[in-house]
């Protein structure tokens, strides 16, 4: 898991996490914080392990890592964070090293992962867990949640 704590550790990864927690410090809703990603990740390599599917655990934490990093551009300037984290994780990934199909397939899952249709098996996993690692089921804000009813997670799932 040393890429992991690579992008962890890259300095662009976090100026932009940074940047986030500041402007999310008074975010009502779902936080996009590193408890987050890594409650993505972890979702998502169970669902790897029960099904048997062949993706690692080291490109799940890694596109889980990333998934939610274009936010503070979101914020900024209203490019889609999904978007923006493609081009953030396209940077990251290129400096730490990673091949291109490697880079291809977590940049892919990036900008799929806010829809669960025609993306990769890691991209519907990124997406599945991130709806999962949400617990609306005990949010106060959750009446005033603008996402709609379908994508709340209104039971425990796992």
């Amino acid at each position: 898991m040393d890429r992991v704590n690579q992008i962890w550790n890259h300095p662009l990864y976090q100026q932009e996490l940074q940047k986030l927690q500041i402007l999310e410090k008074d975010r009502e809703f779902c936080r996009h914080t590193p408890e987050h990603f890594l409650d993505v990740a972890r979702l998502a390599y169970i669902e790897a392990l029960e099904h048997g599917y062949s993706v690692t655990k080291e490109m799940i934490y890694c596109t889980a890592l990333l998934h939610d990093i274009g936010r503070a551009r979101q914020y900024e300037d209203g490019t889609p964070h999904d978007e923006a984290g493609a081009v953030i994780a396209q940077q990251i990934l290129s400096e730490i090293g990673f091949s291109s199909e490697e880079t291809e397939a977590i940049v892919s899952a990036i900008r799929g992962h806010r829809a669960q249709t025609e993306q990769s098996l890691l991209g519907k996993m990124i997406y599945t867990a991130d709806k999962r690692s949400r617990n609306c089921f005990s949010c106060k804000s959750e009446p005033e949640c603008y996402w709609a009813p379908v994508k709340k997670n209104m039971t425990i799932q796992y």
